[in-house]
């Protein structure tokens, strides 16, 4: 257990108990519940190192409570039911008092609990952990010092072409020991997923004596999900690969809430669709509101979508006569498949794609069964050949509404890294996945911006 994981299990156990003797409970009970609550919460985890992420300690969190509500109806003589609708009352509370005070605890004692964390690696896996870690204040981490690893005698193979990372706090490989103690470092974290295993055990030997945590980003190829399993075969470590199928229950459970969302989407849609017509007509542009285009999806099959028009009427037709007077225009828009500051988008537009409410038309294709609230982007069939064999893992679902790409990103994540994203999505899916874009899709509306550390 972590200094700041006794801090959290001392104040949610006094809470808990306070929380007992406001309720009119018997007082052998309020002791043995309470004992129950704390061994709970300790055996499943809650106030240890690894949790990373606030969805992370929501998950565990709800877990907990669930299992305490449980246990303590089939172990303990609750069967009033003033009692039962007590129970009920400090689960709850306690479930969202734990959320609260874990998340500004971490806010409040970062400054005393924090981890002092070198970076090895400065190329684009170095920047993208360096910006989760800057924007993730609950996993307690302070990026002191990046490490080039190019033209060091310690390792002579390693060489990174792409720099990403331009800042003050990169230094050689060489001077590693001196960087350790001058920025009192207690994690280094190896950001250079295409090291060999020669190297890294280099790195592992050199580190081991200087730091108390080394973590590896390791290069996979998609092989390692989060529902890979790591058997012992009798001294080989063996890795089981990850699910090729979501269960039925997942699917079930999936579209049940498909239903419902699109249900309540649909009705949403109503008001929005006047509200954004009215707007077009002041501006002048008295063409359909709805914008409908063909687009693939689950098993290859083709579907016509929904969205509001946010685009100049005959928008195609002008994309291609911009990309055959500027040529910076053709490629960017080859390579994103996008344009950034794309000149067709008309003043409403740009407000409903800034929000991402021009995709609210697709709660018509939710409840269809076309698509799906949360899944993998919705491609056009021209860019089937661009998608390589990413293709075959995407229509293995339904496109979504939203998903990893809209909430991670959205207009600054390039084609590729778009699809990374949505195999991510595919190979490592669960309903708690589903959850958590779903809050930050609502963060983002709201917001307009994603952030995990808030």
């Amino acid at each position: 257990m972590t200094k700041i994981g006794w801090i959290n299990f001392i104040v949610d156990t006094i809470f808990i108990l306070f929380l007992f003797t406001i309720f009119p409970f018997q007082l052998g009970h309020v002791w043995r519940l309470v004992v129950l609550y704390a061994l709970i919460q300790v055996m499943l985890g809650r106030y240890r190192d690894n949790v990373l992420l606030i969805w992370d300690e929501i998950q565990k969190i709800l877990i907990s409570h669930f299992c305490f509500f449980i246990v303590s109806l089939l172990f303990f003589r609750i069967t009033q039911w003033h009692e039962v609708l007590y129970l009920v009352l400090i689960t709850f509370i306690a479930a969202f008092f734990c959320l609260l005070f874990s998340r500004y605890s971490h806010i409040w004692f970062r400054p005393l609990f924090k981890k002092n964390v070198m970076i090895i690696g400065m190329g684009h896996t170095a920047a993208q952990l360096a910006s989760t870690i800057e924007h993730n204040r609950f996993a307690l981490m302070d990026v002191r010092a990046f490490i080039n690893c190019n033209n060091s005698s310690l390792l002579p193979h390693a060489y990174q072409q792409e720099k990403i990372v331009e800042a003050d706090n990169v230094f050689l490989l060489d001077n590693l020991e001196q960087i350790v103690q001058k920025e009192k470092i207690t994690t280094v974290i190896v950001a250079i997923p295409q090291l060999v295993s020669s190297d890294i055990e280099i790195l592992m030997n050199i580190l081991g004596k200087m730091v108390n945590e080394i973590k590896v980003l390791p290069r996979t190829e998609s092989l390692v999900t989060f529902d890979s399993r790591i058997d012992d075969f009798d001294g080989l470590l063996l890795i089981s690969t990850a699910k090729s199928e979501i269960s039925l229950f997942s699917c079930f459970m999936k579209r049940v809430v498909d239903i419902l969302g699109g249900f309540v989407g649909c009705l949403m849609l109503i008001p929005l669709y006047w509200i954004v017509r009215h707007k077009n007509h002041k501006e002048g542009d008295f063409g359909p509101v709805l914008f409908k285009q063909t687009r693939i999806g689950k098993d290859g099959r083709e579907f016509t979508i929904y969205k509001f028009r946010t685009m100049v009427m005959n928008a195609e037709q002008k994309l291609e006569e911009l990309m055959e007077k500027d040529p910076a225009i053709r490629e960017e828009y080859l390579t994103n498949k996008k344009l950034k500051n794309d000149p067709r988008i008309t003043r409403a537009g740009k407000f409903l794609r800034e929000k991402s409410l021009d995709e609210f038309p697709q709660f018509i294709n939710v409840l269809k069964g076309e698509m799906t609230l949360i899944g993998p982007r919705p491609y056009l069939p021209r860019e089937i050949e661009d998608m390589g064999d990413f293709y075959y893992t995407i229509i293995r679902m339904k496109p979504g509404l939203t998903g990893m790409w809209q909430t991670h990103g959205r207009s600054d994540v390039d084609f590729k890294s778009r699809l990374e994203l949505d195999d991510y999505y595919f190979r490592n899916y669960s309903l708690w996945l589903d959850v958590t874009l779903f809050i930050r899709t609502v963060k983002t509306i709201i917001g307009g911006s994603d952030e995990t550390a808030r």
